[in-house]
């Protein structure tokens, strides 16, 4: 039988060694409170795998996970003040 393999064209995309543009940085730095946000909440389910939750376990999940809106609903409200030029 013969290989395909050597007939095909390579897929994966060359190395790409540029550092991220100010842009990129900007957005992330917005982004940050709720990707903090999302830790947190992510940390508090890890802490219930493997033993059932208490309800001071369910109580931090349940802050963790209000965080997470919080946060996304304020990352919403400034990327609409931003596209609407603050003339809201």
């Amino acid at each position: 039988m013969k290989s395909i393999a050597a007939l095909q064209t390579a897929v994966t995309a060359a190395a790409f060694d540029a550092e991220p543009s100010d842009a990129e940085l900007d957005a992330i730095e917005q982004e940050m409170p709720l990707i903090l946000a999302e830790v947190d909440l992510l940390d508090t389910q890890i802490m219930t795998i493997d033993r059932p939750a208490t309800v001071l376990d369910e109580r931090r999940i349940r802050r963790a996970r209000n965080r997470v809106m919080a946060e996304r609903r304020n990352l919403t409200n400034r990327a609409g003040v931003a596209l609407a030029g603050g003339a809201a």
